[in-house]
């Protein structure tokens, strides 16, 4: 069984043991239960507490990895100036559909008081957004460790860019130990996520436990609210590629749709776009009949840096938690979510989906002043909205290469009329 759905029975089990015990608190396996809840939490700390670190690390070398493959030539160039341009707007998709959609389906009062009840952070521990011109001041922190000791995630962001452009200014040997210093960094964090994501499923049980207990079944309706949202945020990233592709490239719909449909079949099957670039370049080779030259660059750098449904997704995922605790969202933090948004993605190069998704929806929280203690239980349910993620991330991946090819002038001309 793999490790989601592991984690995915852990959240059901629990889920429905709090709920029948719920109203039977002096039975023994009441009593069981609340000698096993104090697990969620350990476990949710040994979570976040790799966080700051592993995010630090991530982007001081994910900024050599970019600037590195930025250089490879005038294809290059291109295909990160469309990425950073769909990723910008990725977020801003996020930042503007996500509210639009809650506001028009809000949750159920009933189901979302159920899902807080059984949160561990309220939101009266969040700090109010301060005014925006504060904001903006505050963005520079004089002291790094202080910044990462209140978990002022922006901060630490801004400081590890600062920190890896400066790494290109110094000696080669020297610039090459430091990677490699903070290359050991991302290994060692990641061995420890993955000690304690092995036993995700006793700490997912034991926090959907005490959810169950407090809110019942009544939760479950937030649970799916939740997975309505995010899927069509992820399905929306196909769904945009779309037009982009007809009007960006002159590309038939149909025929483009057509060529992708067995490459987002793949994806949903396998939830790995890595596994996916063969088959993605066979299909640009054969069937979109892009320039070999574009396809041997775009495709790789697209699998490895682009990942087109992060920024909504992750974004639609903050902003669901806000809206159910009732955090007013203001434009500093809706500012500070779409750059950290954006900026995360490059951190995320290769990791699980378990991984990727507390590396960037927390620092996105933080950046927002949004509560944490809902996201546990959201991970156990990735699972889903990952299937949507990867369809949206393999379209978009080629999409992204036939626009590139299409701007590229001494590149083969694409057959926009070809059946």
């Amino acid at each position: 069984m793999s490790l989601g759905a592991r984690i995915l029975l852990g959240l059901i089990a629990g889920f429905c043991a709090g709920a029948l015990i719920a109203g039977s608190p002096g039975s023994i396996f009441a009593q069981v239960l609340f000698a096993v809840e104090p697990l969620g939490g350990l476990w949710l700390s040994a979570l976040r507490m790799t966080v700051l670190p592993l995010v630090f690390a991530l982007l001081v070398t994910g900024v050599g990895t970019v600037r590195q493959n930025a250089s490879g030539g005038r294809i290059a160039a291109r295909s990160m100036g469309w990425f950073v341009l769909l990723l910008c707007a990725s977020a801003l998709a996020g930042a503007i559909m996500t509210p639009f959609l809650l506001h028009l389906f809000p949750v159920d009062p009933g189901a979302a008081a159920a899902l807080r009840a059984g949160a561990r952070q309220t939101v009266t521990a969040i700090t109010p957004a301060p005014p925006f011109r504060d904001w903006l001041l505050g963005l520079i922190s004089p002291n790094p460790f202080d910044a990462a000791a209140k978990g002022q995630v922006l901060q630490i962001v801004i400081f590890a860019l600062l920190f890896g452009f400066a790494t290109a200014r110094i000696a080669t040997e020297l610039r090459e130990a430091l990677l490699r210093f903070f290359q050991g960094v991302v290994e060692v964090m990641l061995v420890i996520v993955r000690w304690v994501l092995w036993v995700a499923p006793l700490g997912v049980f034991a926090l959907a436990a005490e959810l169950g207990r407090q809110g019942g079944f009544a939760a479950a309706g937030a649970l799916g609210h939740y997975l309505a949202i995010v899927c069509w945020a992820g399905l929306f990233v196909g769904l945009a590629c779309l037009p982009l592709v007809r009007f960006g490239a002159g590309i038939p719909l149909l025929r483009f749709a057509r060529a992708v449909l067995p490459v987002q079949v793949l994806a949903f099957s396998t939830r790995s776009s890595l596994a996916c670039l063969s088959a993605m370049i066979d299909v640009a080779k054969t069937d979109l009949r892009l320039p070999p030259q574009v396809t041997a660059v775009t495709l790789p750098m697209a699998v490895s840096l682009f990942r087109l449904t992060s920024p909504i997704v992750n974004l639609s995922v903050v902003l669901f938690v806000a809206h159910v605790h009732g955090v007013q969202i203001g434009l500093a933090q809706v500012l500070a979510g779409v750059g950290v948004a954006v900026i995360t993605n490059f951190a995320i190069v290769g990791l699980p989906s378990q991984i990727t998704f507390f590396t960037t929806t927390v620092p996105i929280s933080y950046a927002m002043g949004v509560p944490t203690d809902i996201l546990p239980l959201l991970l156990a349910i990735e699972v889903i909205p990952d299937l949507f993620r990867t369809v949206g991330n393999v379209t978009a991946d080629l999409a992204v290469t036939v626009l590139v090819a299409r701007g590229v002038g001494d590149a083969p001309v694409i057959d926009a009329a070809a059946p």
